[in-house]
């Protein structure tokens, strides 16, 4: 099946500088004083003790790896992932809203970079070393936040000057390649589905002791994994939009603050997120 319509194909490489340096001098002595020892027995020292506006960027770049994933699909086994075509105009926005953000964390950090050397030289004592900071320069080119975007290929896009029989053997290759991949992203939506299902099955069961807690996530998660799926049916599998449309059904006129307080419309949500279950083959 062919989805290069439907879809394209997305690569997002966010690189962050650690800040860890191993250090191979520091004795037994100060290692058990800084419960600095790793499980491999080796100490890697904070470059940046005191301070967070490096942690800060990780998270951030953390937190914009997590969003990546949850708006697209896997593809091939690293880096680039399946992205809904409906879905790119937002995607795109979003991406570049998140970039342009992270870049402005980087750069902030790089003009206070100085500083905060100096500010981790309180905080290390006799650890710091200042020949284990490298220059900013060297520092910056140390972060990255790129996007390449590139259409997915077709068998049929083939363009080499090699014999007939090996160019077949190429495509039918390929072509064994593409079904795989294909079968994995499809296979996304629907871990996707039970995971939710799963989980909300287990959340209304109301036969144990203590009481559980709920949140406005517990619908909005629901509902928002339906829209979702309408976006990553990129097969148009009936089951799958069967599915989503049974989810979408039972979530209508759910109310958090009623979950809360009525057993009776939790389970009834319950009897019809089991039902969701046990009507399909996962």
């Amino acid at each position: 099946m062919s989805i290069s319509s439907s879809a394209v194909l997305v690569e997002q490489n966010i690189s962050v500088w650690t800040a860890n340096k191993l250090d191979r001098t520091v004795t037994e002595e100060v290692l058990v004083a800084k419960n600095a020892v790793s499980k491999s027995g080796q100490f890697r020292k904070n470059l940046m003790a005191g301070t967070t506006e490096r942690k800060d960027i990780a998270d951030y770049a953390a937190g914009c790896r997590l969003w990546h994933n949850m708006n697209t699909m896997p593809w091939a086994d690293k880096g680039v992932r399946l992205l809904p075509s409906s879905l790119f105009m937002d995607y795109k926005v979003e991406a570049n809203k998140r970039r342009d953000n992270f870049n402005f964390m980087t750069e902030a950090f790089l003009k206070n970079y100085d500083n905060l050397v100096g500010i981790a030289s309180n905080y290390m004592g006799d650890l710091f070393n200042a020949d284990d900071y490298p220059t900013v320069d060297a520092v910056a080119e140390c972060f990255n936040y790129r996007l390449v975007f590139s259409p997915v290929p077709e068998a049929g896009d083939f363009r080499l000057d090699i014999p007939q029989d090996d160019l077949t053997e190429v495509m039918s290759d390929y072509n064994e390649q593409f079904d795989r991949r294909l079968q994995e992203a499809m296979a996304e939506p629907w871990q996707r589905l039970h995971k939710l299902l799963a989980n909300m099955s287990n959340k209304l069961d109301d036969t144990g002791e203590s009481k559980k807690r709920y949140h406005d996530s517990f619908v909005d998660n629901a509902v928002d994994l339906c829209d979702m799926l309408k976006h990553m049916n990129l097969t148009n599998d009936p089951k799958l939009e069967q599915a989503r449309l049974e989810l979408r059904k039972a979530m209508t006129g759910i109310h958090i603050e009623t979950l809360k307080e009525d057993s009776v419309s939790r389970n009834d949500l319950k009897r019809d997120v089991d039902k969701i279950l046990g009507g399909f083959d996962w």
